[in-house]
């Protein structure tokens, strides 16, 4: 289990030297816990993969760093996990998510702007610029999507199996806007308990008994990526 808020993991490895070994030990530290058994004889078991990423969250806002507000399942994770002690963020959203899902410098894969050279929430990534699940197809790995997405393209294109898209950002109680494997929703006429985080966390158990029930056989990559704290943040 990884926790992320938005962290710009490249910023974080800038020391490690040039391009070429940076791209190569962030491809290792998202893909590695898969692909880490193919060097061995004997067959191991390939570990499932949950990126959780809270939108626009500051390190400080959980409970487990000294949050004022009480998160004890996020602090039971990371009693069980691991937690960085200096990371950088870029500031916004679909630079943050560019290079988390490409090992690339957002500027690289042009989701974010350069001068004079354009590209930022509106730019398209190069077509070698492919996602985690595209690295993880060929290991065995179904890959799943809940939440936002803010990346170029389709998501079922970009290698997942499934996804509930949220495109709606400005508006908690209602599915209007959103997808699901990359088809728009029908929004029935009462809409009466719909929040967007609670349906984007059932999206998710979804696919994990999905999962269990039809693919158990196969390792799984699921990216959930909620909507919250980013504003307008409506609270139930």
């Amino acid at each position: 289990m990884i926790l992320l808020t938005e962290i710009d993991l490249h910023k974080y490895l800038i020391h490690n030297g040039n391009d070429i070994l940076r791209r190569f030990t962030l491809i290792l530290l998202l893909a590695s816990l898969a692909l880490f058994v193919a060097a061995s004889p004997v067959e191991a078991k390939r570990p499932n993969i949950v990126f959780i990423l809270a939108d626009d969250s500051g390190y400080s806002d959980v409970g487990c760093y000294g949050g004022e507000i009480a998160t004890p399942n996020l602090d039971a994770l990371a009693d069980n996990g691991l937690r960085f002690t200096q990371f950088y963020n870029t500031a916004r959203c679909w630079p943050t998510r560019a290079a988390l899902m490409t090992g690339f410098y957002a500027q690289q894969v042009h989701r974010d702007a350069l001068p004079k050279l354009g590209g930022g929430g509106r730019g398209v990534r190069q077509s070698w610029a492919k996602l985690i699940p595209d690295y993880l197809k060929p290991h065995g790995y179904r890959s799943y999507h809940s939440g936002k997405w803010h990346i170029d393209g389709n998501v079922l294109d970009a290698g997942f199996d499934r996804s509930y898209r949220v495109n709606n950002q400005g508006n908690f109680f209602t599915d209007r806007g959103n997808l699901v494997d990359d088809v728009p929703v029908k929004v029935p006429e009462d809409e009466t308990g719909y929040y967007t985080t609670t349906a984007t966390a059932e999206h998710a158990i979804e696919c994990l008994q999905d999962h269990e029930n039809n693919f158990s056989e196969r390792p799984f990559f699921h990216y959930i990526a909620f909507i919250s704290p980013h504003f307008p943040l409506h609270a139930l």
